[in-house]
């Protein structure tokens, strides 16, 4: 079934950017279904944070169209700032007012009735633990505490799409894994989410679609284990502990790798249920036993690596998923 547009929170077609002689973005094309979350990866100085601010009306594009939440990026800007939010890369915290403060600032601006923003404020901040710090200067907040009262204050205008911009860089892991608790809280509620990140274990759990942007151009899209299997290298591995089983097995299996001494095989294989289900077969019927069978497929760290070379350029299909990585004993 072919996504249509009522169901887009973002479609970006041909978006260009450059600065000087220097092409930031050279025409990419985006589009992101309605309350579900959206990574964009790529190397520094690959164009991320740009797209980012084109696509939140921070600045224009040079070339290029873009609807946001059913409006035009460039006809209806102010319909689109009011359909979202943007936390950036640096935190917009005011170290030297309160938690309770910066929120309170930030229902001002939108415009809430007194009541309604102190309303909206103690909510907040209790949903994301910070009632206990809300009359402390913000200054006295951790980095993860910083993060939580960014995305409130985020969130003040009950955005429908959120643009996160690097949004766990330099916390913690315990923090991070808190951030990412938060982001997948926020879908269920039926936020869309725009992330950038440089973290390949973060794309890896939380986006539902990943890009992958590298000097100006996506060079491959598709969800984390549609880009896995772009990057080949993935094999069954078989370890043995009778010496004869290996050499058996090694004669007979063709397109092997041998560790003698370690006394394992490796075979080529993008890791499919039937190519799996073919090796266990010709074990039975081979009388032939190995003490452990894992199988490996590539990870995001050998995608990124792989499609930010400059070299390749790639779209992701949809092929049945295969566990990252699993052992039958």
């Amino acid at each position: 079934m072919t996504t249509t547009d009522h169901e887009l929170a973002i479609v970006a077609t041909g978006l260009r950017k450059a600065y000087g002689d220097k092409t930031v973005l050279d025409g990419i094309d985006i589009q992101v279904p309605a309350g579900t979350i959206f990574s964009l990866l790529g190397p520094n100085g690959a164009g991320k944070t740009t797209a980012v601010n084109i696509l939140s009306t921070l600045i224009s594009a040079d070339g290029g169209q873009a609807r946001i939440a059913g409006h035009d990026l460039t006809a209806e800007a102010q319909a689109v700032r009011a359909s979202i939010g943007v936390t950036g890369q640096f935190s917009a915290v005011d170290g030297l007012i309160t938690g309770e403060e910066n929120m309170l600032l930030m229902a001002d601006l939108h415009h809430l009735s007194r009541s309604e923003g102190r309303r909206v404020t103690a909510e907040l901040l209790e949903r994301f633990d910070l009632t206990a710090a809300a009359k402390k200067p913000a200054s006295t907040y951790s980095g993860g505490m910083k993060r939580r009262l960014d995305i409130a204050m985020t969130l003040v205008g009950s955005p429908r799409i959120i643009f996160l911009d690097e949004p766990t860089t330099g916390l913690d892991p315990r923090s991070r894994h808190n951030m990412w608790q938060i982001i997948r809280e926020l879908v269920s509620d039926g936020v869309t989410v725009f992330l950038t990140t440089q973290y390949l274990e973060e794309a890896d759990q939380l986006a539902d679609r990943i890009a992958v942007l590298d000097g100006g151009r996506l060079v491959a899209q598709g969800s984390a284990e549609e880009l896995k299997r772009l990057v080949p290298g993935g094999h069954v591995r078989l370890r043995f502990s009778d010496p004869v089983a290996y050499e058996r097995a090694a004669t007979a299996l063709r397109e092997t790798t041998r560790d003698d001494d370690a006394l394992t095989l490796q075979i080529p294989s993008g890791g499919s249920q039937r190519e799996l289900r073919s090796i266990l077969d010709w074990l039975d019927s081979a009388g032939v036993e190995a003490d452990e069978l894992s199988v490996h497929t590539p990870d995001l760290d050998d995608v990124f690596f792989a499609l930010t070379a400059g070299t390749a350029t790639a779209t992701a299909t949809a092929p049945a998923p295969a566990p990252a990585k699993e052992t039958v004993r």
